[in-house]
Parts: C-alpha cells; sequence; structure tokens
C-alpha cells in the first residue's frame, strides 16, 4: 500500500534521540567555538599561545571530554536517522532511494553556503556528499554493515597511527605566518578578506589527502548508526536494558582507557588519531547510552528534556552558532577574534547553547520544525510544507 509521503510527526519522534542530538550540538559548538575564536586549531601553536594554568586545564577538558566525541556522535546519529528514513519510506511503499538521494543534495547546498560565507569547520557538505555513498548499503546484511564499518573505520585509524609514530618528532610544529594571516584577515573589518581567508582555511581542511581520510571516519561512523538503527537497542530501551547497561559500561572503561589513558604519559601527538576517532567513538556511545537510559527515569528526564528542544531543530541551531560565532569574533561584528581565552569561548559557548535552549522551546510551541529544518523538508519532499502548528 503507498501512503503519502511526508515527514514525521511529533508523535512518532523517539525523544531521546532528539536529546542525544541536542546534546552533539552543544558538544560540537565546544569544540568549534575555539576553531571560530583563534587560529591554532588548524595551525598549532594553542598549548604555547594559552599558557596559564586555568586554559592549560580548558584546554585538556576539552580535549578528554569533547574532542573527537561529537562529531563522531553525530555521524553516528546521521546513520541511524537514515535507517529511520529508509525503513519509514519503505513501509509506505515508496521509492527511497530517490528522496535519500535527494536529501543529500540539499544538504550539500546548505553546507557549501555555510563553508564560504560563514565558517570554514562546516561538517555538512562532507556529510552530504559522503553520504551519498550510503545509498550503496541500503540492502546490505547488518552482518555486512558492522563489517564494511569495522575494517573502514580500525583499519584507516590504525594505518595512519602507524605512520604518524615514526615522524612523531616532526608533529609539535606551529604556522607562525599562517596564524599571523588568519588573526589580520578575521580581525579585519573587511567581508571579502575574511571569506577570502574562510575559503582558503576551508580547502586546507577538506582537500586532497584530508578529505579522502576524512571519508575513511564518516563513512564507517554512517554505517554504525545505521546497523544501530537496524538493531532498535535504542528505539525499546526499556527492552534491551540489559544489553544497553553492558554498552555503557564497556563504553566508558574504553573512554577511560583511550581518552584520558594518554595523559598518563604526556599525550604525545602521534597518538591523536586514535584518541580522537577510536576514544571519540567510544566517548560518544558512552553519551548516547546515558542519556538513553537516563530519559527512562523521571530526574534523567528532567534534566535530559531540554536538550530536546535543540535537538529538533539541530540543522537550524549548528548554523545559528556559526551566525552568532561570525558576528562576535570577525572584524565585521564584535571583533573578539584573537582575544578570548579558551576559559573564557567554554563560558561563551555555555551562555548561548542556554539561550538556544530557550529560543528553541518558544519556537517549537509555535512551529512543526526549525526554520532551516521547514526549508530541508519542502525541499526533500518537493512541496511546502505547513510551518506553523
Amino acid at each position: 500500500m503507498h501512503g503519502q509521503l511526508k515527514p514525521t510527526s511529533d508523535q512518532n519522534r523517539i525523544n531521546h534521540i532528539d536529546m542525544i542530538r541536542g546534546f552533539a550540538i552543544l558538544g560540537i559548538f565546544m569544540v568549534n567555538i575555539g576553531a571560530f575564536s583563534a587560529p591554532y586549531f588548524l595551525r598549532g601553536g594553542a598549548e604555547e599561545a594559552w599558557n596559564s594554568p586555568l586554559d592549560q586545564f580548558t584546554l585538556a577538558f576539552i580535549d578528554i571530554f569533547f574532542q573527537g566525541s561529537f562529531y563522531t556522535l553525530f555521524s553516528i546519529l546521521f546513520g541511524f536517522s537514515w535507517q529511520l528514513m529508509k525503513d519509514r519510506l519503505q513501509l509506505k511503499g515508496m521509492k527511497y532511494s530517490s528522496f535519500l538521494f535527494r536529501r543529500q543534495v540539499v544538504l550539500i547546498g546548505f553546507g557549501l553556503v555555510h563553508a564560504i560565507l560563514i565558517w570554514h569547520g562546516d561538517i555538512l557538505f562532507s556529510y552530504g556528499l559522503i553520504g551519498l555513498l550510503l545509498l550503496l548499503f541500503l540492502e546490505v546484511k547488518d552482518r555486512t554493515l558492522l563489517i564494511w564499518a569495522a575494517i573502514l573505520f580500525g583499519g584507516s585509524v590504525g594505518i595512519i597511527t602507524l605512520l604518524l609514530y615514526p615522524v612523531r618528532h616532526l608533529m609539535n610544529w606551529t604556522d607562525q605566518e599562517g596564524i599571523r594571516v588568519a588573526i589580520h584577515n578575521y580581525s579585519s573589518g573587511s567581508f571579502p578578506l575574511i571569506w577570502q581567508q574562510n575559503l582558503q582555511d576551508w580547502l586546507m581542511a577538506n582537500s586532497g589527502i584530508t578529505f579522502i581520510l576524512l571519508c575513511f571516519i564518516l563513512l564507517p561512523l554512517f554505517l554504525f548508526g545505521m546497523y544501530l538503527a537496524r538493531k532498535r537497542w535504542f528505539h525499546k530501551p526499556e527492552e534491551f536494558q540489559k544489553v544497553l547497561s553492558r554498552l555503557l559500561v564497556i563504553t566508558f572503561i574504553l573512554s577511560v582507557i583511550l581518552k584520558f589513558g594518554p595523559y598518563l604519559f604526556g599525550n604525545p601527538l602521534w597518538l591523536t588519531y586514535v584518541q580522537d576517532n577510536f576514544g571519540g567513538a567510544a566517548s560518544a556511545l558512552f553519551y548516547m547510552t546515558l542519556i538513553t537510559l537516563g530519559a527512562q527515569t523521571d530526574i534523567g528526564m528532567k534534566i535530559f528534556r531540554p536538550l530536546q528542544y535543540v535537538g529538533r531543530m539541530a540543522l537550524s541551531n549548528y548554523i545559528l552558532q556559526s551566525v552568532v560565532c561570525f558576528l562576535l569574533f570577525y572584524g565585521v561584528g564584535l571583533g573578539l577574534y584573537h582575544s578570548v581565552t579558551p576559559a573564557v569561548s567554554v563560558l561563551i559557548a555555555l551562555i548561548i547553547f542556554g539561550l538556544q535552549i530557550i529560543l528553541s522551546k518558544w519556537w517549537l510551541l509555535r512551529f512543526r520544525f526549525g526554520p532551516l529544518e521547514w526549508v530541508w523538508r519542502s525541499l526533500n519532499y518537493k512541496q511546502r510544507q505547513a510551518l506553523r502548528k
């Protein structure tokens, strides 16, 4: 039987998945704001520039609890949502391949606008382009998904780490000239200079071998997200509580070993790829499982429910964070670039995210989708969606 193609209604949403998605938006922002406010993320030198005990502690705190953990979490959720979408369209007898292809093309469009006009650290373009490869895996068995994910993820991280170890003495570099130019251009009041620097930084982070390496990280995370959606552990946590409880313990132990462990012997740079990817994936699953189980309790629901509003408007909130940072840090706005320490930037991120919770709740009381979600859905379904409730 063929049904009418339309977006998921409120009553059919998995609320704790929206909470996890909202938490991912917070975690991504905690990392991104450091790259938005200073040039060191791409060019090295953060430890030398921010050398006070408070800022050193802040950098380590972000590295252990946030760096590498939330783009992995968001990537797993991306694959999870892909499988949910495919299952729902298949249930309605729809041709899901063309719909999912169009969905990715629209996402690529969002990513290009975001990357070129707002921020070089955009992830939407990569998600859109690499996500097209998921079309090759829609019909494969669950076991095949898991095998491909393990081979691509484990193989790429292992090989890169083995290649980094022999050249570990060359890794502690700082691009002083690049830092000087970035500070000058981003601090200027000139849109052309800012966009020129933005494009240069985006190409630096997304071209050639860098993008290929990103593909070998994101694609397996997408596949693992699809696998989790097929197993339905997170659909029915009350039914799979034992499985999730074991997963919680295992991922917590792995997170401690892989994220905190390297600090016991100097946190060497050559081990960063393992820490960010293996450790980040373990932390992502720990956070995902913790919120899922926590949301089944009264106190957990009270703690995590505010995240749900942000998660339902994840695209709008992600772009909004970039717009706010553009105006805060670049010379066309308040011009705070390179003048905000890591500790202060974390405080700014928490304040902005708190305001996003309030704004998202207000918006969703009146409208069915976030503003960019409405645009995305209207383009996906090839018809203007009703926005107001």
